[in-house]
């Protein structure tokens, strides 16, 4: 293994963040209890110390419960209340959320521990797709069907589903929550959110101003509902029939459970697992965009993202020089505070995150892997910042097959397009992937139906920061589901179609006779 030089980290002090969280809770207007930290409950924890901040009461039961029958309770007039005026609502949300876009990028940063960069795009994200649900409220198109009988009209008309369930995960705290709710209320839904346990204080900011919103515009605020809580408020949604979609972002592990049970019900399921991304490059690549595209995508949020960067597969001519540009790239990288000037990498999530990231570089060590950094900064307390790890690999291990949360990039060498379309497409996810070449019969061979099987596919790009007009989701084990933009609103619907006969005539269709 060769390292890079280790560095210390100077974190802020714990009674700072507090006093940073709560100032940005108090801004947005949330009303909560915060409690000590241990005292029960949620434990509000951040990456920048290891510490906890607060301790937040958890969901009962009985809260559960209530907060569905609200929803389901609230759905009956939301569903009758025309789109453009649900649309308003939206509207309201996205006003408030540029009004308050900094102090929830604190709060993500504090929680999730990104940049502040990072964490000011994210929020971003929440308010572009609230302007693409509002241009979306009136644009809820159905279909005119030629009709194979005279005096008939055939046409397709989309109606509102029902609660929307929506279980996000630590990495994108809000942006995949805004996602859901956006368009979930455009399109006559009502939504309840469980948030990831590592994340509940951007949940409680995020709630505070939708209830903001609803009342500014005379909605219901029951039409959004918030649950703090761990596996069992989960399994609650996942199991009540009053929820009609389940909408789910986590790992596979969690999806081969949530899939079946919600299917058990005949309920609908969306869910956003794992990716195993990978991007080529090829011989007539651009190197220096090359370079820019794979270390954001492969060290941004500290490897945290489902769209990360983790597989490299080089074109043997370029490989070598490949590999010294992005470990020296690597070295460069500020790895501290998230919340200091200058700062790219931030934390880990955890320790857990951390025992990952090492168990899996060991392995590739022990698979004949040649590993370039990945070591931790700053070794005392509870806190996790790594060095970026690069690993040229000798052929596609297992270990390789496997996605580790982590800022790791395993590079594999090819000789054939045929072969690096077989090495993309050789692992069990299907999210994101990209090629980088100025030849365009690559390019487009990449893109079609034998070129990469992912749900993403881009051309000189990396893998990560897709935009909200693009439908996000992928194939495989990645789950299927589609998110945010294009016509990923129809999984909040359900569609009947209509046969209208406007003649004095009864034909039947098929030219059947009755009579």
């Amino acid at each position: 293994m060769t390292t890079m030089e280790s560095t210390s980290i100077t974190v802020p002090r714990v009674e700072d963040l507090r006093e940073r969280a709560k100032a940005a809770l108090r801004t947005v207007g949330a009303e909560l209890t915060l409690g000590v930290p241990g005292a029960g409950g949620i434990q509000a924890s951040t990456p920048l110390t290891g510490e906890v901040l607060f301790s937040l009461t958890e969901a009962s039961a009985e809260d559960t419960d209530a907060a569905i029958a609200e929803a389901a309770g609230a759905f009956t007039s939301w569903r009758t209340t025309p789109a453009p005026v649900r649309g308003a609502l939206v509207a309201r949300l996205g006003e408030l959320l540029t009004e308050h876009k900094d102090d929830l990028a604190q709060l993500v940063t504090i929680e999730a521990g990104k940049i502040t960069s990072e964490a000011l795009g994210e929020v971003q994200e929440m308010i572009d797709i609230c302007e693409f649900a509002v241009g979306l409220s009136r644009q809820l198109y159905g279909k005119t069907i030629a009709s194979e009988r005279p005096g008939h009209r055939l046409m397709e008309t989309w109606h509102p589903l029902g609660v929307v369930g929506v279980i996000t995960a630590f990495n994108f705290p809000v942006a995949v929550w805004a996602w859901n709710t956006a368009v979930a209320l455009v399109c006559g839904d009502t939504v309840v959110w469980k948030p990831s346990e590592l994340t509940p204080l951007t949940a409680v900011a995020c709630q505070a101003l939708m209830s903001r919103a609803a009342r500014d515009v005379g909605a219901p605020v029951e039409v959004s509902r918030l649950l703090l809580g761990g596996r069992e408020v989960g399994e609650t949604l996942v199991d009540d029939p009053r929820v009609a979609l389940l909408s789910a972002t986590g790992s596979v592990r969690m999806g081969r459970e949530v899939g079946p049970r919600v299917a058990q019900r005949f309920g609908r399921v969306l869910l956003e697992l794992g990716g195993n991304n990978a991007a080529i490059v090829t011989p007539s690549a651009d190197l220096d965009l090359a370079v820019r595209g794979i270390v954001f995508s492969a060290a941004g949020t500290a490897g945290q993202r489902c769209t990360t960067l983790r597989r490299l597969i080089a074109h043997r001519s370029v490989v070598d020089e490949l590999v010294e540009r992005i470990v020296g790239a690597y070295r460069s990288l500020p790895v501290g505070d998230p919340s200091a000037q200058g700062t790219l990498v931030g934390p880990l999530i955890h320790e857990t995150a951390y025992r990952d990231m090492v168990g899996a570089l060991e392995q590739a060590a022990a698979d004949g892997g040649e590993v370039f950094g990945g070591h931790r900064h700053g070794t005392e307390g509870d806190a996790y910042y790594v060095s970026p790890a690069v690993v040229r690999m000798p052929s596609q291990t297992a270990i390789v097959h496997n996605e580790t949360f982590a800022p790791i990039l395993y590079v594999l060498t090819y000789d054939t397009l045929d072969e690096a379309i077989a090495l993309n497409n050789a692992v069990p996810q299907g999210l994101s992937s990209a090629i980088f070449t100025t030849d365009i019969r690559e390019a487009e061979r990449f893109m079609a139906a034998d070129g990469s099987d992912c749900g993403i596919a881009n051309v000189n790009i990396g893998t990560s920061g897709a935009e909200i007009g693009g439908a996000f989701g992928g194939e495989k084990e990645t789950g299927g589901g589609r998110e945010s933009g294009s016509d990923s609103w129809k999984a909040y619907m359900r569609r009947a179609t209509n046969t209208v006969n406007y003649s004095s005539e009864l034909p039947l269709a098929q030219g059947v006779r009755f009579s």
